[in-house]
């Protein structure tokens, strides 16, 4: 069966479906299709698979999105594959209405997360119409988890089932690789010492892109607050001091944050910004909490990730994150928006040694138990050899 995976940039195949495709290659002619760059190539060269770029806008771009979809069409038309399968939202638009027009049989979207819930007006209403005809034109629509299901069937996108394969999540998580002992204990002593973190801080990590809508805004300013209690407040606790630790690029042309928030970052000596890591484990490994105060999400990666690091995590009421996190077990969740409240809970988990050392015994088990990755791949291999059995392939 010859099966195509589609994402706008590059960046999603290499991350979000890491390891993923040279896993399907074992049993399926797997070509991975997005716009050109160093991570295209570095999909072709780590999972093994052919490539084939093609530039696609993430914004709306009426003449770029019409080129890339005859691209589109011209290249499906050629090849001829059974099944095409895209995540991420322009991917998916193109590349359904390509597939239907090129006579592709098999046109499955995943929904990693929607943007409309979150907007409003004429901007609302136009990305509403652009993934009721994604759907129209898919035969098979999956979302990521329930929270986006949810927001599928609220909105009424689309009348078509809709399938949560395993317990969501698109990839799942490769629990060897996110372990406490797959992290050397001299790398972490040594990161600490670098960047100036002592033995007895306790430390909130954040890892994702800089932006507003990831609630960069509020942990600054909760943190603020937070590092300006009077330590003795945290004494019984044994915690000297607390940390933030940022781990992520700076993203200002696209989602900027605010001027005083930047200038706390850059001021204040209690936040670490460290930056775009490729391999976040090391800093994981020296933290005690992940905070993710996230406005939307699909099912975030990280807060997986984290758990299976053996993190609690802070996290927002939003689809994905609280499907992974349970109130008081692995981590506490608060409202969007919600600086007080973020700050509260981090108050908490850093001030009550038993709350935190209960949710730390937990957090790995709930993440191996549900989203281990060779589960999460195994359920989508036996969903696409569902699919090879229908008339329309065979």
């Amino acid at each position: 069966m010859k099966l195509f995976r589609i994402s706008t940039v590059s960046m999603s195949l290499n991350i979000l479906l890491n390891g993923q495709l040279r896993y399907l290659r074992q049993f399926y002619d797997v070509t991975a299709i997005s716009g050109a760059g160093s991570e295209l190539d570095e999909v072709e060269e780590r999972e093994g698979v052919k490539v084939h770029p093609i530039a696609m806008e993430r914004q709306i771009s009426p003449l770029k999105d019409v080129m890339s979809l005859i691209r589109l069409y011209r290249f499906f038309k050629r090849e001829k594959p059974d099944v095409i399968h895209s995540i991420t939202p322009k991917a998916g638009l193109l590349s359904m209405i390509a597939g239907k027009w090129a006579g592709v049989p098999v046109r499955m979207h995943t929904f990693t997360g929607l943007i409309f819930p979150h907007k409003a007006g004429h901007f609302q209403t136009l990305l509403i119409w652009m993934d009721r005809v994604l759907c129209h034109y898919a035969t098979h629509i999956y979302p990521e988890g329930n929270g986006v299901k949810g927001d599928l069937e609220r909105y009424r996108i689309t009348k078509k089932p809709l399938k949560i394969l395993a317990n969501g999540n698109v990839n799942g998580v490769d629990t060897e690789y996110f372990s406490r002992p797959a992290v050397a204990a001299e790398s972490v002593e040594t990161l600490r010492h670098q960047l100036g973190i002592r033995d007895d801080d306790f430390v909130f990590v954040f890892v994702g892109r800089l932006v507003r809508d990831k609630g960069i805004n509020e942990l600054v300013t909760a943190f603020k607050n937070l590092a300006s209690t009077p330590l003795s407040d945290r004494a019984a606790t044994g915690v000297g001091g607390v940390k933030l630790l940022l781990v992520g690029s700076l993203e200002q042309h696209l989602d900027p944050l605010k001027s005083a928030v930047l200038s706390e970052i850059d001021t204040n000596p209690n936040i670490i910004n460290v930056g775009f890591q490729q391999d976040v484990r090391t800093y994981f490994a020296l933290s005690n909490a992940l905070v993710f105060p996230s406005y939307r999400e699909g099912f975030p990666n990280v807060v997986l990730q984290a758990g299976a690091m053996e993190l609690p995590s802070i996290v927002t009421n939003i689809s994905g994150s609280t499907e992974i996190i349970e109130e008081g077990t692995n981590g506490l969740i608060i409202p969007v928006k919600d600086s007080a409240a973020l700050e509260n809970a981090m108050h908490r988990l850093a001030g009550d040694r038993n709350l935190y050392r209960s949710m730390r015994e937990r957090t790995r088990f709930l993440v191996e138990s549900r989203y281990r990755q060779d589960r999460v791949w195994e359920a989508l291999l036996e969903e696409y050899r569902r699919l090879e059995r229908l008339p329309e392939i065979g």
